[in-house]
């Protein structure tokens, strides 16, 4: 939460979390499904009442920051949803319903319709199969581009057709390729992986294809550089300290 709050702060337009379900179906906010990478145990949230959650470890590694970890801070909860929501009122959030589970979907609809914020919601994930459900749950809330959707958006764009085809989604959140290769170990990049990021870049990195989907009111999002300023909002939140290694 603290995180958030300093994201916040520092102005940014919207947050990004991921949901589980604990035992007892309370919707928590992690992006992991099991506890062994946060809180040094390993279950899976699924299987621990929301009361019976561990706190976060002392000292958490930055997925998007090699050999760095963030230390210290009071806030070792894991925040619920609805937590969120009650923080930040005005605040839009975008949500990776990370698990394909009925319930959970139920769930969150269910909260967001309460805290009246389908205005301020976008949901869904890169399984067409769960944004498929999202969208029957609740089509008022906007949905994301699933990773399929996106391969066919690039099909009808590149044919010229995009224009003609209806699209329900209103959110594209794409990577960043060509970022996402600066913050891997270089040593560990092979010739392939250059490569595919490379044509991932030329692919996606399309001016014309955003002013298209702006202009039909769908907002694009680029996940990466959007993961990047999280890292940076997460890292200098009041209480933590960083601490790097570097090697000669």
């Amino acid at each position: 939460m603290a995180a958030f709050k300093h994201a916040v702060d520092l102005g940014t337009d919207m947050l990004e979390l991921d949901c589980h379900m604990t035992k007892d179906e309370q919707v928590v906010v992690s992006h992991d499904g099991n506890l062994q990478r946060a809180c040094g145990i390993n279950a899976n949230i699924s299987d621990v009442p929301y009361a019976e959650l561990p706190p976060y470890l002392c000292k958490l590694g930055v997925t998007f920051q090699r050999e760095c970890f963030c230390e210290g801070g009071e806030d070792k909860r894991m925040p619920l949803l609805r937590d969120v929501f009650d923080a930040f009122p005005h605040t839009p959030v975008n949500i990776d319903i990370k698990v394909n589970n009925d319930t959970l979907i139920k769930k969150v609809s269910e909260l967001v319709v309460k805290y009246d914020r389908e205005h301020l919601t976008v949901w869904g994930n890169a399984s067409n199969q769960i944004v498929k459900k999202c969208y029957k749950e609740n089509p008022q809330i906007p949905v994301l581009f699933s990773f399929p959707r996106v391969l066919q958006l690039l099909g009808l764009f590149y044919t010229g057709l995009l224009p003609f085809f209806p699209l329900k989604e209103q959110f594209l959140e794409i990577p960043m390729p060509s970022i996402i290769t600066k913050l891997r170990d270089p040593d560990r990049l092979t010739r392939s992986h250059r490569i595919i990021a490379w044509l991932a870049d030329t692919l996606l990195m399309r001016k014309a294809l955003f002013d298209h989907l702006t202009a039909r009111g769908i907002q694009v999002k680029l996940l990466c550089f959007f993961c990047v300023c999280v890292l940076v909002c997460v890292c200098v939140c009041v209480g933590v300290c960083i601490h790097t290694h570097t090697h000669t």
